[in-house]
């Protein structure tokens, strides 16, 4: 019985492999791209060579909704966030956000879920790309039709 449960689980993922890298998009140097189904799809009218290209340091972002994280207006490609180092309170510390002209990090940041104060920054709040994202000079994949919150404007 574990043979032939085996050789099923051999023959099984073969087959997945097998499928799953012919599912693989097909390059323009080989006709084009491809859905999975077969179908040919468009390529953009002009292709760059980084589609999602970070948009270069800017003033800081406008927010579209009550509450919403500020989004980052720099590169942050090869930052390091680990355990024991942060690269973003290099400069947004409460102790350099003045010399470096950066936004400091909010108060909402020292305090833990039950609502205790704490002298440095908050574990569950440590690890700023879980909330604030850098911006991509991109065209929309899709119409978008949202309008910001009434409190912003």
């Amino acid at each position: 019985m574990k043979n032939k449960s085996r050789l099923f689980t051999a023959a099984l993922a073969a087959a997945l492999m097998a499928t799953t890298l012919s599912w693989g998009p097909v390059h323009a140097s080989e006709g084009g791209l491809k859905s999975l189904r077969g179908a040919a799809i468009q390529a953009p009218e002009t292709e760059s060579a980084d589609p999602f290209k970070t948009m270069k340091d800017s003033a800081p972002i406008e927010r579209d909704y009550v509450q919403q994280p500020p989004l980052i207006p720099h590169k942050v490609e090869g930052y390091n966030v680990t355990m024991k180092y942060n690269k973003c309170m290099d400069c947004h510390s409460w102790t350099r956000y003045k010399e470096t002209g950066a936004t400091k990090v909010s108060l909402t940041h020292f305090k833990t879920r039950d609502g205790q104060e704490l002298s440095n920054i908050s574990p569950r709040r440590y690890f700023c790309q879980q909330c604030h994202v850098p911006q991509v000079d991109a065209k929309p994949l899709v119409a978008n039709k949202f309008k910001p919150a009434e409190g912003i404007r």
